[in-house]
């Protein structure tokens, strides 16, 4: 994704080219960093208010000083960039930021024929339950395993237990039944996640891997790629190897929601 806009508190709109973390930032020295990944529609960031609730619930826990107003830098880099595209936001030890990206290409593409899963065991569950931090390490870790093995992303398990992929949430359906993984340990408590639990009902619990790939459809939910249809886990077709209704349906939803 190219770089369009980055504003920093203090300093306002800075060289998207240029330097902007100190040497010293507990961001680079340790990962300790939270942030947010936000899509923009039209000049409309979606959700935004749920994105900087868990924003300073993630600054919180990791201990880091509240983040400056968010408004004011949000409002720069958005009339720095293009109207569609991906709002992040910052706070490191000494910086809040926000900057604004184009959005990956092929998205259209990818939830048209679907994506595939690779499961990745992770062992014991990370112990930041809920926080958003930039120490993406180990997911992206697997996520470059699972594409070596002919995969579009990793899932996530941690003893055969169904967590998550390297950033999104995971639904599947199974005789006209909605699940997905509880979060806690290991699962982020997605912003889209939970709109679309509020859209529709779900079962939320601990699932083993058995239980999604015996499922008739499949997908992923995220700020970015919304929801993103699985075809295949494992190597192993599901349902009938095409995106399936749920994620249509709730993809419509998601469009109809921004437009608002």
């Amino acid at each position: 994704m190219t770089l369009r806009a980055v504003a920093v508190a203090g300093r306002g709109l800075v060289d998207p080219g240029g330097p902007v973390f100190r040497a010293d930032d507990e961001a680079l020295l340790r990962g300790a960093a939270a942030f947010e990944t936000i899509r923009v529609y039209d000049g409309t960031p979606f959700l935004l208010d749920e994105h900087a609730s868990r924003f300073r619930f993630s600054v919180g826990a990791l201990a880091l000083a509240p983040p400056a107003e968010l408004a004011p830098l949000v409002e720069l880099v958005l009339g720095a960039g293009p109207p569609d595209g991906v709002l992040r936001l910052y706070r490191t030890s000494h910086d809040t930021i926000a900057t604004l990206a184009d959005l990956p290409e092929g998205l259209e593409e990818q939830r048209a024929q679907g994506i595939t899963l690779r499961s990745v065991d992770l062992g014991a569950p990370a112990l930041l339950a809920g926080v958003k931090s930039t120490s993406y390490a180990a997911a992206f870790a697997a996520r470059r395993l699972a594409e070596e093995r002919g995969a579009d992303d990793a899932l996530l398990v941690a003893d055969g237990v169904v967590l998550e992929t390297a950033t999104a949430n995971v639904w599947w359906c199974r005789d006209g039944e909605l699940f997905t993984p509880t979060t806690g340990a290991g699962v982020l408590p997605g912003v889209t996640r939970a709109f679309v639990l509020g859209l529709e009902q779900a079962t939320e619990g601990a699932f083993d891997l058995a239980d999604l790939q015996e499922a008739d459809e499949a997908f992923t939910t995220s700020s970015i790629r919304e929801v993103m249809p699985v075809v295949a886990i494992d190597g192993r077709t599901v349902g009938d190897g095409r995106p399936g209704p749920a994620a249509a349906r709730l993809q419509a939803a998601i469009r109809l929601h921004s437009r608002r």
